[in-house]
């Protein structure tokens, strides 16, 4: 049974950082390019950054770009995703997703 459980989320205020966290069961990690989705209230769920299976390639949406990073770790079953200079507009709930599975989400909120 695929599970993929982020943690990491919270508050924060604009211009902190955050890393997520999603650890992954149930299947060969590092088999599957993994993403990172995100939900503002209101909004569609959209895609933030992207990896392949051996972390060599990335993409990310370009409302992030040069302030996200996504990483993985094989050997940890985890996929990683380090937010910097965060800004109010990156407040959501944060999925991580492999193919049609998605994880329960993470609470972001970033707020003086």
């Amino acid at each position: 049974q695929v599970q993929l459980v982020e943690s990491g989320g919270g508050l924060v205020q604009p211009g902190g950082s955050l890393r997520l966290s999603c650890l992954a069961s149930g299947f060969t990690f590092s088999s599957y390019a993994m993403s990172w989705y995100r939900q503002a209230p209101g909004k569609e769920r959209e895609l933030v950054a992207a990896i392949t299976l051996g972390g060599g390639t990335t993409r990310y949406a370009d409302s992030v770009k040069g302030r996200f990073t996504i990483s993985r770790d094989n050997a940890k079953n985890t996929l990683y995703l380090q937010m910097d200079r965060l800004q109010s507009n990156d407040t959501g709930v944060y999925y991580c997703k492999r193919g049609n599975d998605w994880g329960q989400g993470t609470q972001v909120t970033v707020s003086s």
